[in-house]
């Protein structure tokens, strides 16, 4: 058995989500990460795949934060025969408790109510992805282990963390296996980041992982002061508008770090004293995590950042609905790329208003619902329902947790020298190749690799990776804009165009011509079926 160490990527190779190395090394095997696929219909149909490994031989996770595109398929891996330890900081470990379990919910509450409609429809019925005790299954073998501390995930491995300045708990992942030297990057924060200090880690690789998120993108420089006077502008524009303002946000980090702004500047009276609802209860668990970890936090007072009397956390259904009558508000819900949950419900009682703002934080990935409303969609599906876009829609880029471009190579050449290969991964392909032509001149001579999903590499000592295994080929239409996108799109106009026909036996007449079109090409397909089995 070879001695060489081996990597396979299963996730976050020329998308952003779907985290997952698998490191193979004298008949052990560690992932780093083990994420779910999040974006567009097809690209999470990924998460319902078989697993590239068997996950009964795997020893050991070692997970650089709680974001579920990086831990969100580790209940699942559980599930399927994994009994190792899960190797994280404490606050990732606290954090998952809740992360976890409500992925799981979410499993089960989305299974639940398609297999209504399969019901309806005639259809078979199918089974969640995991399940909520799965889930607590998975955060019971977490092992928690602190920042620099040497560990041994499984035999001939050695690894320890270091602060990425990401989210509570995030690390980048240094690996030690077969003579060779890696360190993955996890998802890296930027600088002047609330709460964290600096991403940190040593130099001198044979081999580094490195995040490409906004490998495309620069920022200009924005102290937490500069932010908040940004919020404020939105906040006041909003208001005087005489509507909600609705925030798409990330349950993890980028509530909290809104709930440490919105707080001081109500305090400062820099803004008017609004009631701000959180409505999402895993924002509510999360921020209590980020309450019990405040002395270790910056920027933080432990007796008012969370506890502000402005702040409502509202827990139930029936409390999210009563919002549908409120007005003049600040209402921040998640998900923060508007694919679940109930911001999805607070867009549909609020896009439509003129008086309303939408204000987007976060990154939204190709595909989802948040891109397709911040790229200017004059009307959008959500739920099942066609809805207008009349709300102003706004956006800050001064809270992303991950770094930009400058800031990623920063980080690189802080890493330097490395003597094998710089994979450039967790990135859509526009950021990969800019950020590959500026790592070649930022770190000359280095050998640059954009992997694919299903790629495996030999990691020799102080040499490039050598490539053992192509691709997945067939995931490429996956990656990104998907035909249910393009059916949304083309639904929501549809019946708006067909209403403009003024004459019921013309419009008749066009939706004849639609069902002839794709008649033809049904039988177009079944003749070269057909031609193609003789």
């Amino acid at each position: 058995m070879t001695s060489e160490l081996t990597l396979t990527l299963h996730g976050a190779a020329r998308t952003v989500t779907g985290s997952c190395h698998e490191f193979v090394c004298g008949g052990s095997r560690v992932l780093v990460d083990c994420g779910m696929f999040q974006g567009s219909r097809t690209l999470e149909g990924l998460n319902q795949g078989a697993f590239g490994f068997d996950p009964r031989k795997v020893d050991a996770v070692v997970l650089t934060h709680a974001h579920i595109d990086h831990s969100g398929l580790l209940p699942r891996l559980v599930a399927e025969g994994f009994t190792g330890r899960i190797w994280c900081t404490q606050p990732t470990a606290d954090l998952l408790e809740y992360m976890l379990a409500d992925a799981g919910r979410i499993q089960e509450a989305d299974t639940q109510r398609r297999n209504r409609r399969r019901d309806r429809a005639g259809e078979e019925e199918f089974a969640p992805l995991y399940t909520e005790a799965d889930a607590l299954a998975a955060w019971g073998q977490c092992a928690s282990v602190e920042y620099e501390e040497w560990f041994e995930p499984a035999p001939g491995f050695r690894a320890r963390f270091w602060n990425a300045g990401h989210i509570l708990g995030s690390a980048s992942a240094e690996l030690q296996a077969g003579g060779t030297h890696v360190l993955c990057s996890g998802d890296l924060g930027p600088e002047n980041k609330a709460f964290h200090p600096d991403p940190e880690g040593p130099a001198g690789f044979d081999h580094v992982l490195c995040e490409s998120t906004y490998g495309d993108r620069e920022r200009e420089p924005v102290t937490i002061e500069m932010r908040r006077k940004l919020l404020e502008a939105e906040i006041r524009g909003a208001l005087s508008r005489g509507g909600n303002l609705v925030i798409p946000t990330f349950a993890l980090e980028r509530t909290q770090e809104l709930l440490l702004d919105i707080a001081e500047l109500i305090r400062a009276k820099a803004i008017p004293d609004v009631p701000v609802f959180i409505d999402s209860p895993l924002a509510s668990r999360a921020t209590k995590v980020f309450a019990r970890h405040a002395d270790e936090l910056e920027d933080v007072d432990p007796d008012c950042t969370f506890n502000c009397p402005n702040f409502h956390f509202t827990e139930s259904v029936a409390e999210s609905i009563r919002l549908n009558s409120v007005s003049g508000a600040i209402i921040m819900a998640a998900s923060g790329m508007c694919e679940a949950g109930r911001i999805r419900h607070h867009l549909i009682h609020n896009l439509h208003k003129r008086e309303s703002t939408v204000l987007f934080v976060g990154y939204q990935a190709e595909g989802t619902l948040g891109r397709v409303i911040l790229e200017g969609a004059g009307r959008v599906r959500i739920s099942g329902e066609d809805v207008i876009v009349r709300a102003a829609i706004r956006r800050i880029d001064s809270y992303s947790a991950h770094a930009d471009q400058g800031e990623l190579l920063d980080w690189i050449a802080a890493r330097a020298p490395i003597g094998g290969t710089l994979f450039l991964v967790h990135g859509e392909q526009g950021a990969l190749d800019t950020l590959r032509g500026m790592a070649a001149n930022r770190v000359p001579g280095t050998n640059i690799a954009t992997p694919e999903i299903g790629e495996t590499y030999a990691l020799p000592p102080g040499a490039p990776a050598r490539r053992l295994k192509t691709g997945r080929s067939d995931l490429t239409r996956a990656l990104g804009h998907d035909w249910q996108n393009s059916y949304a799109e083309f639904v929501t106009g549809l019946k708006r165009d067909l209403s403009r026909i003024d004459d019921q036996r013309e419009r008749e007449r066009a939706i004849a011509e639609m069902r002839k079109v794709l008649d033809s090409y049904t039988r177009f397909r079944a003749d070269h079926k057909g031609r193609g089995r003789h």
